[in-house]
């Protein structure tokens, strides 16, 4: 009777969606990259996470549990990790399955569905803990061991039926992991009445035992990893969704119980937030994080209606996984949510966003049923829909799959088919199993370490070919693998690769062209990006450690073959012996993103897009104003190799592009229709002006008011010569008229307050690279002088190798600061070359933008001018000229007052004095009189005091020159000194001798230059100071 009550009114429960968070040790990059732990654990559910950049702001985040496996351990014998002491904090593989893995097969026993989600970004450890590596069995083959451990030790009367599904959603495209078919455009997803939704045609595997799971995870993984080589995807793109469906069948009671586990391993989360490029027009073209977007709005809208909030629509149906989730998210499941998250520094955004997508998610609250029913009503459900068992539709998923085609075959018949293919499948692992002891093969490596060494290609002795031809001996898939990509020879106990034709072989990082002779553990890159590990024949084996040849390794070493490395990306050492963790950073993305460029352009290639990608760090040798290293970053360099039109993308707006591609790309392999209008191809964009380099022009001269004139190198991201400036700068007389050296300053401060008047005038560009490459091209310059509020650029000139410019620009300080003069003395004019191209948008500014004199001159420092105007409104440039005007008459004023007041003081002292010898003896009066007319008679004559004035002038004149050259020489010297720390070492070591040499010989050049001016101002001083020694001692005499 009770059991009848609970079968016609299962008691719905509320349930919290549980939340766990996971931090993860460093990984081997973060490690080589200095990283810093900013994650701390207080608690078992409290953790706080610390801005690397304001190390004051503190988040603290609280969830149902918290696990730090991030340090604190040791490996056992048998290679678990476990804790290192008693007081260590360290959680293992077996404590999380012992909260949330016990947790799942609780609620299933009872009767309950059961969902758990991992969550977080690629390589944050989301995949380790749900499947595990090595001997660290992750949550999933655990639930399974232990399932089929408590089905061991139950009562005879109880009857026990487990289904194995596992599915991939990629690009809302569904394949299903256990069939070796693939169904062009992936499976359906359809939706019952009672059902709800669910996957048509997903092949469900009865399963007696953990072992026959273990293998069908095996067999999903191969697949799995065999799609992302095919279709050139990475599996941190895509969710993987394992289904357990255990019936459990009361004999005695005639009582059924179903419980659904479904374990989602859901795709990187940072593809939600970064894969989207700022201004890219093709930024919502991408059908790869639709599934994500749409996962994070449902939960978005169940957590503000558990608070209360007016929701009208929950949004299950605007993704394939939202929609399989259903019930997992607001509906009937017990559910849990992981979320791993790294430690490190460089990835505290990542982190951040993790955290908080679960902190939402703890709010989910669903009504979770027991899943309960006699045998006669299974029979009714499903032969005939009943409708008003809506509540309990997602019990029957497994018996629509496995009994609507034909209800009579029984479960014994299921179980007897399900052993003939695991016959099949044990035979041929068992032959795979004895090559990998005698022969040499190659083993794949993926950019996840869950799909590395799943695949195996067998070199037989004699010759074979490899290549995507199934005729061939290693059938191989892949971008960039061509039919017949290589051949491998097995001959007396040697194994070579030759590559065929302009096929890409890459060993150990090295671009191959002919036969190479393979050693054990070589890495071979076979295309664009197919990595493969060589395992050689048994007595070249050892006990080495496969496992640090992982992705990583791959790409470091192509990247170091390639050139690329962190010092040649500028990163200094600083003081704690760490490198710079921004420039660790760019390296960690070049390297991430070398892969992407490759299989870019072999898309581009086989699409005849005719595009040509290269990876750029932008400000590479770039410095500010101040000579101080901008922030670098990674940015793409397009070119199309026949227009010759070039862009920049950003790393964002490149990986965004990639999806895009490679959606293109599918298409075309599968045979369809890839061709897209030109506004739809991610393989186009408009034309664009496009930043060439930046040449640094110092502006010391002008703060002592020398003329100054140079031919200053524009170099680019590179730090290579891309063009010669050609620029005079002079200060001036408010109607143009340049200064003389009669009108150099000693001390800059002299200029303080007064009005100071300069012109920057650029002559000409010389020899620039963009125009000789395409002669249909045009430039631009821009520059932007100390508070200017936009940047100022020249006229466009097109077609000119070596445009004359000639633009003069003048510019006005009316009221000189001590702010603009600090500028003057350490700042220099940072001035922009910007190539243009046919059919792109010209650089201009308007005057209207600037503050002008009444003589039509650009005013600079003009802080105190901007206060005035934005207190008081003041809306034209005649007004602020007034205000200005006002202002120097009242300084000049108060100037007028000061002198008043020391006029004032010295003739009170000098009536004092008068007063003094008034009231002395009179008898003294001759004698002072005569003192006084001595005194008068003494004194210089107005001719003398006339070329004293000269001599005392002539000095100041020679002391500025002298100056004068030593400065100009300081900027060459300067200028050789960028040159040489820009002279990076040849990658050829045949060019190092040269290079060497070279480079002792400018280092003698600067120390020479610097002696010599040094020597030069020495001797000058020296010259002036011995003219004011004779002039004083001819005043003595």
């Amino acid at each position: 009777m009770d059991n009848e009550k609970m079968m016609k009114m299962p008691l719905p429960s509320s349930d919290r969606v549980i939340v766990a968070v996971r931090v993860r040790p460093f990984s081997q990059r973060e490690k080589n990259f200095g990283s810093k732990c900013v994650v701390s654990m207080h608690s078992r559910t409290t953790l706080t996470v610390q801005d690397p950049k304001n190390p004051e702001h503190v988040k603290t985040f609280t969830f149902d549990l918290a696990y730090w496996s991030h340090s604190g351990f040791q490996k056992d014998k048998d290679g678990v990790l476990i804790s290192a002491d008693p007081t260590s904090k360290f959680a293992g593989q077996r404590d999380v399955f012992h909260d949330i893995g016990r947790g799942i097969l609780d609620s299933a026993w009872q009767g309950y569905n059961a969902t758990l989600l991992a969550y977080g970004q690629t390589g944050s450890g989301k995949s380790y803990s749900m499947i595990g590596f090595g001997a660290n069995k992750g949550i999933i083959p655990s639930v399974c061991e232990e399932l089929f451990q408590a089905i061991e030790n139950q009562g005879r009367n109880q009857e026990y039926q487990v289904t194995f599904s596992m599915l991939e959603i990629y690009n809302e495209q569904i394949r299903d992991l256990l069939s070796r078919t693939k169904k062009p455009g992936g499976l359906k997803v359809r939706e019952d009445q009672q059902l709800g939704f669910y996957v048509e045609g997903l092949k469900s595997v009865p399963c007696e035992n953990y072992a026959q799971i273990e293998k069908l995870m095996e067999q999903g993984t191969k697949i799995r990893t065999t799609a992302s080589t095919n279709m050139n995807t990475s599996s941190s793109r895509s969710h993987m969704v394992i289904t357990i469906q255990l019936k459990q069948v009361f004999l005695d009671k005639a009582l059924t119980k179903q419980s659904s586990i479904n374990l989602v391993d859901l795709a990187g989360s940072e593809r939600q937030r970064s894969s989207g490029a700022e201004g890219d027009r093709l930024k919502e073209g991408s059908r790869v994080n639709l599934s994500l977007t749409s996962l994070g709005n449902v939960i978005s809208a169940l957590a503000d209606a558990a608070i209360g909030k007016k929701v009208l629509h929950i949004p299950y149906r605007d993704s394939v996984l939202t929609k399989l989730l259903q019930s997992a998210l607001g509906g009937n499941s017990r559910t849990t949510l992981i979320a791993a998250i790294s430690p490190a520094d460089i990835c505290y955004e990542e982190t951040l966003s993790t955290l908080r997508y679960a902190e939402r998610a703890k709010k989910v609250r669903n009504n979770a049923v027991v899943n309960t029913w006699s045998r006669a009503e299974t029979k009714t459900l499903l032969g005939c829909g009943n409708a008003g068992a809506a509540e309990q539709s997602a019990c029957f998923l497994a018996d629509h799959q496995l009994g609507t085609q034909s209800v009579q075959e029984t479960w014994a018949h299921l179980l007897e088919q399900a052993r003939r293919e695991w016959e099949q499948q044990y035979a041929a692992i068992a032959q795979e199993q004895q090559m990998v002891k005698t022969l040499p093969h190659l083993l794949n490596v993926n950019e996840d370490p869950q799909l590395t060494g799943v695949l195996k290609y067998f070199i037989h002795t004699g010759s074979c070919v490899a290549g995507q031809a199934a005729s061939n001996a290693i059938t191989l898939q892949g971008l960039g693998i061509s039919d017949e990509h290589a051949s491998f020879t097995n001959v007396d106990g040697k194994v070579t690769v030759t590559p065929h034709r302009k096929c890409k072989v890459v060993v150990n990082g090295v671009p191959i062209t002919s036969r190479t002779k393979l050693q054990h553990l070589d890495r071979i890159i076979l295309g664009s990006n197919s990595a493969y590990l060589y395992i050689g024949f048994p007595s070249e084996r050892g006990s080495e450690d496969l496992s640090r040849f992982d992705y990583d390794f791959f790409q470091l070493e192509r990247a170091a073959a390639e050139g690329v490395s962190m010092d040649k990306l500028g990163a200094v050492s600083s003081g704690d012996g760490q490198a710079d963790p921004s420039v660790l950073a760019v390296f960690q993305d070049y390297v991430k993103l070398m892969p992407l460029v490759a299989e870019a352009n072999q898309m581009s290639e086989e699409l005849k897009k005719e595009l040509n990608m290269e990876l750029k760090v932008k400000n590479l040798a770039s410095s500010d104003s101040r000579g101080y290293d901008l922030q670098k970053e990674i940015m793409v360099k397009v070119t199309n190799q026949r227009t010759h039109e070039v862009w920049i993308w950003s790393k964002a707006k490149f990986i965004n592009r990639k999806f895009l591609m490679e959606e293109l790309y599918q298409r075309f392999l599968d045979g369809e229709d890839s061709h897209v209008t030109q506004e739809d191809d991610p393989f186009w964009d408009p034309v664009e002006v496009i930043h060439l380099g930046s040449a640094h022009v110092w502006l010391q001269s002008l703060a002592y008011c020398m003329k100054f004139e140079e031919q200053v190198e524009f170099l680019n991201c590179d730090g290579l010569e891309e063009a010669v400036l050609h620029i005079h700068m002079a200060s001036c007389s408010p109607t143009g008229q340049a200064h003389g050296e009669e009108d150099v300053v000693i001390d800059p401060c002299e200029l303080l307050g007064k009005r100071m008047d300069f012109q920057i005038h650029i002559v000409q560009c010389l020899g620039v690279k963009w125009l000789k490459e395409d002669a249909k091209r045009g430039i631009q310059m821009g520059y932007r002088i100390y508070d200017l509020p936009n940047t100022l650029y020249t006229k466009p000139i097109w077609k000119i190798v070596n445009p004359q410019i000639e633009e003069i620009v003048q510019f006005a300080a009316l009221n000189v600061s001590q702010e603009f003069l600090n500028y003057l003395q350490t700042n220099a004019l940072i001035v922009d070359l910007w190539g243009l191209q046919e059919g792109c948008t010209e650089l201009s500014c308007s005057q209207l933008d600037f503050m002008v004199t009444d003589e039509g001159h650009i005013m600079v420092d003009t802080k105190k001018i901007s206060d005035v105007k934005d207190t008081s409104q003041m809306a034209s440039n005649q007004t602020s000229e007034l205000y200005l005007k006002v202002l120097k008459l009242e300084q000049e004023t108060e100037l007028l007052r000061n002198i008043n007041r020391v006029l004032r003081e010295e003739n009170i002292f000098l009536k004092e004095s008068l007063e003094k010898i008034d009231s002395g003896q009179q008898a003294h009066k001759p004698s002072s009189t005569l003192k006084i007319t001595e005194m008068t008679s003494q004194l210089p004559s107005a001719k003398e005091i006339n070329q004293m004035c000269t001599q005392q002038a002539s000095c100041d004149k020679e002391f500025a020159k002298a100056l004068k050259v030593f400065y100009q020489s300081m900027n060459t010297a300067k200028r050789q000194f960028l040159r040489l720390w820009q002279y990076k070492p040849p990658e050829d070591d045949q060019m190092l001798r040269p290079f060497v040499y070279q480079q002792s010989q400018m280092l003698k050049d600067l120390g020479d230059l610097l002696e010599s001016s040094l020597w030069k101002l020495k001797n000058d001083v020296s010259l002036i100071v011995k003219k004011k020694r004779e002039y004083l001692l001819y005043t003595k005499q």
